[in-house]
């Protein structure tokens, strides 16, 4: 038999008449290895330590160490000097401006950038990407924060109120001081969550976060980032709202608070948006030939802080700024260990969607230049990006896109720039940072909405994703409308959720194809794609184009029935009640008996007839053991009608599943029921025809 133990060949197989011999492959005997004895072994070997082991996973888990000695000055040097720069100072307004997304002081987001470049670098895999502030992060934990500092009684002011806190650390704290601790604590679960999803090696589960989910998500989030921002386009001091349906929410306390809008801080904005659209505009037309990006978000920090501060807008017209930024560094402080519970949730959706792109971009950037990363190093690099930084008053990084694409585009060719970008923002901490005392609030989300552009411009490509393929289009929409409409972190969860079920959905929707053979070649195709085909007398062919397993086993059976013209349970059926009229009719003719021939052919199927069904199993990837039932109930289903069933070339892991589910076993001599190749099967069958004698007409 096909695939059996191989005990015998063609040859030792005894030809009766012209019965066609089917080719045998004889299959190696495989031992399998004890459970114990492979845990052992897995044991000894993770568990062995020896010099060689020591250095190598040293340098496994520190990078730098062995890309550092092999750096090549003359080319390299010039290009991270360069990139490292100019991220740095593209960074320095970022980080304020998206300190404001994430509730926090200008300080921080500072703070933040710097820690998270310099352990990146030290312990990243991948050369080009670009680890610090990332917008929908920003949002996330923004939320977390405003939920915080709401359930802990502080007032929207943030010069208001003094709650005194059970954590030692910080034993009287202002509203500023209370956001930092949330966000610290958000950091530091969520990056204790990604080490410990880098030891428990899950790297893999960024491959269930498909480009259409992650891009549906951004977009959702920036729609949510883009409102967030109007209050500080407009100068209204509002909360942020919290809960489902935030985007709406804001938009109704938005329309009924617009009168009270901050004229200073409205032509602001205006301004700022009339000089840095059409110049980023201007820097992405021409990125191929300029030499490196025009910082002109720094520009227009430099220019609205100096008006700001000559024309005392906050004195005058009643403007927010920035307010003092210290320069230097704060002692290090602990989490606040009793607000983990609250945010454990909230920070395990952070932890997934900061190592998802990270992950993303670091594949995809290492794929275009030609090097590997290790998703699970980078697990632990994000992971410490947000635990050690914690302790320094940061809150939570991964990878951002337009940062990664201004580090490639200026000549990046290691992490030695984000080493220089640190020391650029090392700069700006110790002697620039209070210079920004002035700058409104209102330029900084305006920084913010501009650097949307890039995730806004996503809604333009939905009708080509469409066309292209519907299943990611609807992943896309229904992820992006949650995002946005429900709730940010619900929209991740719906996305995945939807994925996985648009999988399963697939192999649901799976059918049976007819097949035909193209001339006397071994190809046979779908009878309805393809012209020129043509089937053999007796024999039928089919192919299911999906696994078979519990969710799907019913409509395989359908499909199957439907496509063969024979349902074998309806025939029974249909046969019982001949059967019966037949005896009644016997019994009313006083005995009379009815023509054996005439009775056979009532029993027979209507439409085409054959006498064996082939199964083309190319393309099932696996059984379960419902399925093989599914197979078995075919197989005799359709023996009781007299039609015999084939399998053709199943693969190996298939051909296992139908010997453990006693589909077959070669040791018992059954007849030869599976065969390599679909030719194989259909001669075999033709054989069988012949030497029964079987008449295809009759039939």
């Amino acid at each position: 038999m096909a695939g059996g133990k191989g005990n015998g060949s063609a040859s030792d197989v005894e030809p009766e008449g012209d019965l066609h011999i089917p080719f045998i492959l004889e299959e190696r005997e495989r031992e399998e290895e004890p459970l114990k004895k492979v845990l052992s072994r897995k044991l000894k070997k993770q568990c062995s330590c020896s010099p060689g082991r020591a250095k190598a996973l040293l340098f496994d888990s520190i990078p730098i160490l062995k890309w550092l000695p092999q750096y090549q000055v003359k080319d390299w040097l010039i290009g991270d000097l360069m990139s490292g720069v100019i991220v740095g100072i593209l960074l320095v307004p970022q980080s304020i401006a998206y300190s404001l997304l994430a509730g926090q002081d200008p300080i921080y987001g500072l703070y933040t950038s710097f820690f998270s470049s310099i352990i990146y670098a030290l312990l990243g895999t991948s050369r080009h990407i670009s680890v610090g502030i990332f917008g929908v992060l920003c949002l996330l934990v923004g939320q977390v924060v405003d939920r915080e500092l709401a359930v802990a009684g502080y007032l929207t002011d943030p010069q208001s109120n003094l709650t005194i806190l059970e954590n030692s650390t910080a034993p009287h704290c202002d509203r500023s001081c209370y956001a930092i601790i949330v966000g610290a604590t958000v950091t530091f679960t969520a990056g204790v969550y990604q080490v410990l999803m880098g030891l428990l090696q899950v790297g893999f589960v960024s491959v269930f976060l498909s480009d259409p989910l992650l891009s549906g998500f951004a977009t959702g989030a920036s729609l949510t980032i883009l409102t967030s921002q109007l209050k500080y386009l407009l100068g209204l001091k509002l909360p942020r709202a919290q809960g489902w349906g935030s985007l709406l929410k804001t938009w109704i306390s938005l329309l009924r608070n617009l009168g009270q809008t901050n004229i200073c801080d409205l032509i602001t904005s205006l301004l700022c948006l009339m000089v840095l659209v059409p110049t980023k505009e201007l820097n992405d037309r021409f990125k191929s030939k300029l030499k490196a990006p025009i910082p002109f978000e720094l520009f227009v920090v430099i220019i609205a802080t100096l008006a700001s501060h000559f024309g005392q807008f906050q004195e005058k017209y009643g403007s927010e700024v920035a307010g003092a930024i210290p320069t230097g560094f704060m002692p290090p402080q602990l989490p606040a260990w009793s607000l983990i519970p609250n945010i454990a949730v909230d920070a395990f959706s952070i932890a997934i969607v900061g190592f998802a792109i990270t992950v993303s971009l670091s594949e995809m950037f290492a794929k275009k230049h030609g090097y590997v990363v290790d998703p699970n190093q980078e697990m632990y690099a994000i992971g410490f990006c947000n635990i050690f930084p914690s302790f320094f008053r940061c809150f939570t990084t991964s990878a951002a896109l337009t940062k990664t694409l201004v580090k490639e585009s200026t000549g990046c060719q290691t992490q030695l720039s984000g080493l220089i970008t640190a020391l650029v923002l090392l700069l700006v901490l110790l002697v620039i940072a209070p210079l920004f005392y002035s700058l409104q609030k209102c330029v900084l989300a305006v920084i913010i909405v501009v650097n949307l552009r890039g995730a806004l411009r996503k809604f333009r490509d939905v009708p080509q994703m469409w066309r292209v393929n519907r299943i990611d289009a609807t992943i896309w929409l229904v992820t992006m409308a949650t995002s946005a409409l429900v709730n940010t972190e619900l929209g991740l969860l719906v996305g995945v959720l939807v994925s996985a079920f648009c999988v399963l959905g697939r192999t649901q929707r799976a059918q049976v194809f007819k097949l035909g053979q193209a001339g006397d070649y071994e190809i046979f195709e779908d009878l309805a794609s393809y012209k020129g085909l043509h089937t053999e007398p007796g024999v039928a062919v089919f192919r299911y184009e999906a696994p078979i397993y519990y969710a799907n086993q019913t409509l395989f059976k359908k499909s199957l029935y439907r496509n063969v013209g024979l349902d074998p349970l309806k025939e029974k059926a249909r046969r019982k009640k001949l059967e019966k009229q037949r005896k009644k009719q016997e019994t009313t003719a006083n005995g009379a008996k009815q023509d054996p021939e005439v009775a056979t052919d009532a029993f027979l199927p209507q439409g085409p007839a054959f006498k064996t069904l082939v199964i083309d199993c190319s393309a099932m990837l696996f059984l379960d053991s419902t399925g093989v039932g599914a197979l078995k109930e075919v197989h005799k289903d359709y023996k009781e009608l007299g039609v015999r069933l084939l399998l053709a070339q199943c693969s190996t892991s298939v051909i296992d599943s139908l010997r453990r589910g006693g589909y077959y076993d070669p040791k018992t001599g059954s007849p030869e029921v599976i065969f390599h190749t679909i030719g194989d099967a259909v001669r075999y069958a033709q054989s069988l025809l012949s030497q029964n004698g079987d008449c295809v007409t009759k039939c």
